[in-house]
């Protein structure tokens, strides 16, 4: 890595390491760190508790350098990983001085939908991040991570790390490309009967079904109002700026309370995700107080209060599929 204890890079710069053994993560990891703090540069380790023993005990006495966090509880979903991501660095960043990450997602027992969007925020990363004097590494570990999930690793990252040597990945895609294309579940149909409105552009007509479904449901106090707003901040998102219509469907499945919002274009003309919903969008944490509101910021709220939130087309339609946890769910009791 002589090249770059020259001084920090100006932008994000985003590596993937695919890892088959516990040296092969040190190779990658000691001399990333070593050269950090020789540069008076913050280092993060975000990965697993036995990747952190590992590199601790590795870099001996300068271990007191490093800061650590257990990537599990760093993030537990893609824009909840955005915030830390940006909350590390506006903590720890230095004038003049790049800050390095060791970020490495948990991708064992993801279902299918949480794999696609950890996917994608992997290849935002790029844009959501470009501006901001950030190494990061992102390491694979082969041994645990699916087939699928190392393909897509040198698709959403420039450049491979092995150890010390950098190679481009041939396989790396543009960002907004790679998220129109990476596979994620069909947008689901609403069974029936769901609970509907008309076409509306009155948010207040929205909201009042978001609430009534999600009581219905068994929500209650704090939690129904957070799936209320959740909803709320969605259609806000759609409806705005140009009078379109929007309407909202609401049904429950095992788990999970779900709104489907369907804004049609007031032309009627063709707008997918790409156009109606820029590549992601609402997921960096709004600006701080003070500042003027975006539509952005809508969406990144509806994100945070809910489980997911999915972007899909359906003809002359944008349709947000939003998923807040039901009564069920043990985490929030």
């Amino acid at each position: 890595m002589a090249a770059d204890r020259a001084g920090p890079a100006a932008g994000f710069t985003h590596h993937a390491c695919l890892y088959g053994s516990d040296a092969e993560f040190l190779a990658m990891a000691v001399p990333f760190a070593r050269d950090g703090f020789a540069a008076g540069e913050p280092v993060l380790a975000a990965t697993t508790p036995a990747n952190i023993e590992l590199l601790r005990e590795a870099l001996g006495d300068s271990a007191h350098h490093l800061d650590t966090a257990e990537t599990a509880y760093f993030g537990r979903r893609p824009v909840d990983r955005v915030s830390a991501f940006l909350r590390y660095h506006e903590r720890r960043t230095r004038p003049g001085r790049r800050t390095r990450m060791i970020a490495e997602p948990v991708w064992a027992g993801r279902s299918a939908r949480q794999t696609a969007e950890w996917k994608r925020m992997e290849s935002g990363l790029n844009v959501l991040l470009a501006d901001l004097p950030v190494w990061m590494v992102c390491p694979y570990d082969l041994r645990t991570v699916p087939g699928d999930v190392a393909e897509a690793a040198v698709a959403t990252h420039p450049v491979r790390l092995d150890g010390e040597r950098q190679a481009p990945c041939a396989a790396y895609t543009d960002p907004a490309a790679y998220a129109a294309a990476v596979e994620a579940p069909a947008a689901p149909c609403a069974p029936l009967p769901a609970a509907c409105t008309e076409p509306t552009a009155d948010a207040g007509v929205l909201r009042r079904l978001a609430r009534e479904r999600a009581a219905g449901a068994g929500l209650t106090g704090d939690r129904l109002a957070l799936a209320e707003l959740a909803a709320h901040e969605a259609a806000a998102y759609l409806l705005a700026p140009d009078g379109a219509r929007v309407v909202l469907r609401v049904w429950e499945e095992p788990g999970a309370v779900v709104y489907e919002l369907r804004r049609t274009e007031p032309d009627g003309g063709r707008t997918g995700p790409d156009a109606a919903v820029p590549p992601f969008a609402g997921y960096r944490p709004p600006a701080p107080p003070g500042g003027a509101r975006s539509l952005e910021d809508s969406l990144w709220l509806a994100r945070s209060l809910g489980e997911s939130l999915e972007v899909h087309a359906r003809g002359p339609e944008t349709v947000l599929v939003l998923r807040v946890a039901g009564p069920g769910d043990a985490e929030r009791l």
